[in-house]
């Protein structure tokens, strides 16, 4: 079939932008006599530049093409394909045919041949053929340039601008008048191969010998021919643009290795930089989860330190210190801590996202491990607070039952000193019976005393033995001074009884007996002993530790004050007594020669102690008021404890709970998310004045030693734990939307997709617990339309009720076993049974990620190699940047294959190294 009518037109999908162009050919057939010349001229050496491949060339180009056989030799070889056979034989049908073979070969690539004929290029039709030339080139030279998306000539020229821009003198705008001066041909050859051309040299006004250098360094040096005479185009107003566009098109071909090896050390540039920042990051993790650890290494043992001081003050300093530690050396490593695990969870987004392996740290510095080594922190630091109270309770208790030994051990020291002396003399010996008997009645009213001080003797006993259970510190003192009153008393014991029983001896020698003497001292040495026991009572020191217990004590005051009009009277009774002995010595004339024989207690004596105790009941009563006063203010303390901790304790809860919904809805972007959560996270900082207030009260309360609060549940512990724990869950919360938003970024996921996840997500998540177990993730997977064909995954996009019903019934509502385990695999790589969101979208996008991948690095670096094997390093320094190609050769072992040469390094191996286990 042959094809005859107007000149042809590039009519395919990427060729109808050649239209334009074209339609020089459409002006009646008619063409500028210096750019037919000029075409003439290029196309024939953009011909035999082919050609030669196959062992010839063209001298004619409207004659040798006549007979299409050299035409078909050239789509051969510009192809890489076999066309039909030709016909040999000479007569016009034969070479009409051949032409046709050729034509349609051309058709078959997309083509779109319109008017030209066999006939036209079989008659030697000039401008006929020079069209079906200038196809060809378009098909097959320039076509596929593309730079950036843009047209084949756009792109040509946007990749000649590009190259040319850092030169002066040369401003590429077109294919015909921007090349006439020759700078821009030289421009090109020196930015590719700067050895073979001195652009400095070189001037503006003399552009036959700039076209003429460009041509020649060309032809010499890069296997391009000449394809036009410099002449041709000085001389030429307007140099023909398909002409100049099919010489600069065979630069761009053979530049092409310098494009790639460009494309592929930029490529090695992002792997590089990716590996160099992810380093860094794991250093600096590796740093503060050390210095963490050390921390609490160096903590735990101090807050497991039991051993209890002797004296009030230094426990009372441990207490400082505890509370120094909780606020201010802890507080900073809760921060230290929520940031290291946002660092980690950022950096294993950043790993994920360039299709690195995950980090994992060094032994002992995982998350987990921080998190056991801070749980063990909490667990010493838990009991540590509570038993430094209990030890300040016990030394106070210590303290007081020691000053309670020392003053009853004083008043009974006091009482038996002379008693022993009192009970060895003999001065019955000499008596006279009245004397005997009067010393065998005091000897009774001895032994009366003596039983009435029998109860303090236990008590002092008591406490002695009660110091040595508690450990009292200088409880070897007390023993020594409680083994000697003891010692004592069993002397006294003994030698009243050996009094006794020496004045019974001469009893029967004594008669007379003064009955009022007797009394005197029967009555009087138990009030003097309830005197004693009521001044010992009002002088004794108590603690308490609330107001109940302060009015018990008043309460037993009052009762014990009733008394005292009672206790009057019987003083007076005694006090007649004596009056009667002196009534009575007066009325019957007899000189008494002494005190009361049976007693050494005097009236005297007894009035003094009953004014001493009368002057101690209203210092009692002060001293109980003052207490009650400062357990009131205790109770004022408790009081304002509890109002703020009463607030925060629900408030804490009550944000706790708002982040939880915060975290699994969905208002706006991420960015308002994240924007939202920030302002939240500052309302959250800005409370925490009315914490330090709190812990202030606190301080109060214990410097007061106040060791309960009826007036709430709070305690200031779990309240520190609430904000910390709050503090954390923000911070957390706001670590997980930034990394869905670098998430999204890298895999290219819109907001609509994002929110279609989350509210997938959230649908299923029924207890809002943030994770979904296996079987939820099944059924998210099923709503979004998921299904498994040949163990392969298929997207179909979100679905009505009705679609999503008959998926379900052809799926049997399950994903199959072996593609579900293939994906639970991908998203719980730990078999915890749960996944998270961050999981989720990475799996909803990771395979549709372009990503990096170690063949693509290793062909990245053959390519800077020129298809080696090894590269070295000066290759290296000279096709990346300073920093990167040093960190390559830093980290590449020697190459050892068969090939290898002095100084060859391993790439592949490298590069393999980025993506799999390493030491980096």
């Amino acid at each position: 079939m042959s094809r005859s009518g107007p000149p042809a037109h590039l009519d395919s999908g990427s060729g109808s932008m050649y239209m334009e162009q074209e339609n020089d050919w459409d002006r009646d057939l008619l063409l500028d006599p210096a750019w037919e010349k000029q075409q003439r001229k290029t196309f024939t050496a953009w011909c035999n530049s082919h050609l030669r491949k196959a062992g010839t060339q063209i001298e004619n180009i409207e004659e040798d093409f006549r007979d299409g056989l050299k035409l078909m030799l050239l789509l051969e070889v510009i192809s890489g394909e076999r066309l039909p056979k030709p016909e040999r034989g000479k007569m016009r049908v034969h070479k009409i045919n051949n032409v046709n073979k050729a034509l349609d070969f051309i058709a078959s690539k997309g083509v779109k041949l319109v008017s030209i004929g066999a006939e036209e290029i079989v008659d030697g039709n000039v401008k006929m053929t020079l069209g079906m030339i200038w196809t060809i080139i378009l098909r097959f030279a320039i076509q596929d340039i593309s730079v950036e998306e843009t047209s084949a000539k756009e792109g040509l020229l946007l990749w000649c601008q590009r190259k040319t821009a850092p030169y002066k003198n040369v401003n590429v705008q077109n294919f015909h008048i921007s090349w006439k001066d020759g700078l821009a041909f030289n421009a090109l050859i020196h930015r590719h191969r700067p050895e073979l051309i001195d652009y400095e040299k070189l001037r503006k006004d003399d552009p036959v010998t700039n076209l003429n250098n460009a041509f020649e360094v060309a032809e010499k040096y890069l296997d391009i021919p000449k394809m036009l005479d410099a002449e041709d185009i000085v001389n030429t107003a307007r140099p023909d643009e398909k002409a100049i566009m099919t010489y600069v098109s065979s630069f761009y071909h053979a530049f092409s290795g310098a494009q790639k090896a460009e494309t592929a050390a930029n490529r090695i540039c992002k792997v590089l930089a990716v590996n160099q920042e992810n380093e860094h990051l794991m250093e600096d993790y590796e740093k503060l989860a050390s210095d963490l650890l050390e921390w609490i290494r160096r903590t735990i043992p101090w807050l497991e330190n039991r051993a209890p001081e002797k004296t009030m003050a230094e426990m009372q300093q441990k207490l400082e210190d505890f509370r120094d530690y909780r606020r201010v050396h802890k507080p900073p490593k809760v921060q230290e801590k929520c940031q290291l695990e946002i660092n980690f969870n950022t950096l294993q987004t950043k790993l994920r996202l360039s299709n690195r392996p995950a980090f994992m740290p060094s032994e002992g510095r995982m998350v987990s491990d921080i998190n056991s080594a801070w749980h063990n922190l909490e667990g010493a630091e838990k009991g540590y607070e509570e038993w430094l109270l209990n030890e300040i309770r016990r030394l106070e208790r210590l303290d007081h039952l020691a000053e309670k030994f020392r003053q009853k051990a004083t008043i009974h020291e006091s009482w038996t000193a002379g008693k022993e002396s009192m009970l060895t003399q003999k001065d019955y010996e000499t008596a006279s019976l009245s004397e005997v008997k009067a010393l065998l009645k005091k000897h009774e009213a001895f032994e009366s005393d003596l039983a009435a001080h029998q109860d303090r003797v236990e008590q002092i006993a008591a406490i002695a033995q009660e110091l040595n259970e508690l450990d009292y510190y200088d409880a070897p003192s007390v023993n020594a001074r409680c083994q000697k009153i003891c010692e004592q008393w069993d002397l006294l014991g003994s030698l009243t009884q050996s009094r006794r029983e020496s004045l019974e001896r001469t009893e029967k020698q004594l008669e007379s007996i003064d009955g009022l003497y007797l009394e005197y001292a029967k009555r009087a040495a138990p009030f003097n002993n309830w005197m004693e026991g009521a001044m010992e009572d009002l002088q004794d020191m108590f603690i308490v530790h609330n107001i109940e217990e302060i009015q018990g004590l008043i309460t037993a005051h009052e009762q014990f004050k009733s008394t005292l009009p009672e206790a009057n009277k019987e003083r007076e009774s005694i006090q007649a007594i004596q009056a009667e002995v002196q009534k009575i010595a007066r009325y019957n004339g007899i000189k008494l020669s002494g005190n009361n024989p049976y007693t050494s207690i005097t009236p005297e004596s007894i009035d003094s102690k009953w004014d001493k105790v009368q002057q101690l009941v209203p210092q009692r009563d002060k001293a109980l008021q003052e207490e009650l006063g400062r357990q009131q203010s205790n109770d004022h303390l408790r009081r304002q404890f509890a109002n703020q901790a009463n607030v925060i304790g629900p408030w804490i809860q009550n944000k706790m709970e708002e982040i939880g919904r915060i975290s699994i809805e969905m208002n706006g972007t991420l960015e308002d998310q994240l924007t939202h959560l920030r302002q939240y996270e500052q309302s959250i900082i800005e409370y925490k004045p009315k914490i330090d207030q709190l812990e202030g009260d606190y301080q109060l309360i214990q410097e007061a030693l106040i060791f309960d609060n009826k007036y709430t549940a709070y305690t200031m512990e779990h309240l520190r734990v609430g904000w910390e724990q709050l503090l954390t869950t923000i911070a957390r919360t706001i670590n997980e939307i930034e990394n869905q938003i670098l998430t999204r970024d890298a895999k290219g996921i819109s907001q609509e997709q994002l929110h279609e996840y989350r509210a997938s997500f959230n649908h299923f998540d029924k207890d809002h617990s943030g994770v979904l177990a296996a079987e939820e993730f099944k059924a998210c997977l099923i709503s979004l339309g998921y299904d498994v064909e040949n163990d392969k995954q298929k997207r179909t996009g979100m679905m009505d009720s009705d679609d999503f019903r008959a998926l379900l019934i052809s799926t049997g509502n399950s994903l199959g076993d072996a593609e579900f385990a293939r994906i639970m695999g991908i998203v719980d790589p730990n078999n915890s049974g749960a996944v998270t969101f961050q999981a989720f979208i990475d799996f909803m996008s990771r395979e549709t990620t372009d990503t990096d991948t170690a063949d693509q690095v290793i062909a990245s670096f053959k390519i800077l190699a020129g298809d080696k094997n090894y590269i070295t390093a000066e290759e290296l320094r000279r096709e990346l940047p300073p920093d990167q190609a040093e960190y390559c050769i830093a980290r590449m072992a020697p190459y050892s294959g068969p090939d290898a040469v002095p100084g060859a390094l391993d790439y592949m191996s490298f590069s393999t190294a980025l993506y799999g286990e390493s030491d980096l």
